[in-house]
């Protein structure tokens, strides 16, 4: 039981330290949901590569969450779709692009990016995209991580920036190289990832804080409710017809 203690240790510790220093960006960040949804826009949120994915899967139709969060679920970086298919598609220049291109995020919109690294090409071209487009955007990566990959690394993007150079607001996740925090006596490999972790943390703190601006400001945003529970069909119907065909994965 002592690793266990030790992750659980791990995992208060990094979300501790992102509270720490990062709490003033994800409010600003709050900020910028509560005025995209006092005007009834949706947002996006898009975790190119891996299990970057699964921080827009957080976000998106989730019990307590905001309906106006869209996540873009692309195919390509998937790893329903294929494991070692979703690392060479996050290395691809340009693909990023096509996938801002195909949800037609425009001047206006509102884009969360969730990489624990921020250096491959598809969020680096989403990133780059999204600005020329005037949509503004929220990077969530490690600056660390970042800063660490040597400029040659074939995963960086062929300009290699990192992504908290290029987002309006860059929050930093903290995630150490390699993700993996534990060390096992005996193994040369780390265990226990973290990015999961902390990603969650941040992108629930940021729409948790947008819905209490929302509410202070006299504003009732559409909740998701669970739909396991009595009465969450019925309470979930009545949005439904708003957000589908907006939302595309809805």
């Amino acid at each position: 039981m002592g690793l266990i203690l030790k992750y659980y240790e791990e995992i208060n510790k990094f979300l501790s330290e992102i509270l720490r220093t990062e709490k003033e960006k994800i409010a600003k960040s709050a900020q910028l949901v509560a005025a995209h949804i006092k005007q009834d826009k949706i947002f996006y949120v898009f975790g190119p590569g891996g299990h970057s994915n699964l921080a827009s899967q957080e976000i998106f139709y989730r019990a307590g969450g905001l309906m106006h969060a869209n996540a873009i679920l692309d195919e390509g970086t998937l790893l329903s779709n294929g494991a070692l298919r979703s690392s060479a598609m996050e290395r691809m220049p340009g693909y990023g692009r096509m996938v801002i291109d195909d949800n037609n995020l425009n001047e206006g919109d509102l884009l969360i990016l969730v990489n624990a690294y921020g250096i491959n090409s598809a969020v680096i071209d989403a990133a780059l995209e999204a600005k020329e487009r005037g949509v503004q955007t929220i990077g969530i990566c490690s600056v660390q991580h970042a800063e660490n990959t040597p400029s040659d690394h074939p995963a960086r993007h062929p300009s290699k920036y990192n992504l908290f150079e290029i987002t309006d607001v860059s929050i930093d996740s903290k995630v150490e190289e390699g993700d993996a925090v534990l060390k096992i006596e005996g193994l040369q490999q780390n265990v226990g990832a973290i990015s999961t972790f902390v990603n969650a943390f941040i992108v629930n703190a940021i729409s948790i804080e947008a819905t209490n601006i929302l509410v202070r400001e006299n504003v009732q945003p559409p909740i998701w409710k669970s739909s396991n529970i009595p009465g969450g069909d019925e309470w979930n119907q009545q949005y439904i017809h708003k957000f589908k065909g907006i939302i595309k994965k809805l």
